[in-house]
């Protein structure tokens, strides 16, 4: 199981890098009531039979993973989401994209810890391949928006230590603004 929720955020994205998508939208946002997460992509999308089977732990798709026969990271979310009073759609059409729309209770017993949003999207953003990648994080009236460009740009490029480690420091930047720890 996901040790936090960005484990699952970062999880979840992953696939729309994975499905070759050229933009990708990520937003979180926490209300204080409860915790919402959307992710849409321009990818290959699923068909209706691949639709109907990506809950199945025991399904993945053909040829996403060399030696692995099981698909475990959206049937360990469906779970996460019903144990912790949320839910999850799942919407997606073949050679258009997929969006994925989740969310918790942010007070249920349950819910795993938060973890490190801004190691998370740091991860994403230097996740190797040719996308843009928005992602947004809003708690409470605050929040943020930052591009994989804008970053890359702002920090001299993200194929650098210096570069990934000043990208690194504006993210952290950016959410113990989040946290009033700034």
């Amino acid at each position: 199981m996901h040790a936090t929720i960005a484990d699952v955020i970062a999880d979840t994205a992953q696939n729309s890098i994975e499905a070759g998508a050229s933009k990708i939208e990520l937003s979180l946002v926490e209300d204080g009531k409860e915790i919402s997460v959307g992710i849409s992509d321009n990818g290959k999308g699923m068909d209706e039979a691949t639709k109907r089977r990506a809950f199945d732990p025991f399904y993945t798709e053909p040829g996403k993973h060399d030696k692995r026969k099981v698909g475990l990271g959206l049937p360990i979310l469906k779970q996460i989401c019903e144990e912790c009073g949320g839910s999850l759609s799942l919407d997606s059409e073949k050679g258009v994209g997929t969006s994925l729309k989740y969310r918790f209770d942010a007070k249920n017993i349950d819910l795993p810890p938060m973890g490190d949003i801004a190691k998370m999207a740091m991860s994403l953003m230097n996740y190797p391949g040719n996308f843009e990648l928005v992602f947004t994080h809003k708690k409470g009236q605050d929040g943020y928006t930052v591009s994989r460009s804008e970053l890359s740009d702002a920090v001299g490029g993200l194929e650098s230590v210096e570069g990934l480690s000043l990208a690194g420091e504006f993210l952290e930047s950016q959410e113990a603004a989040l946290d009033g720890t700034a």
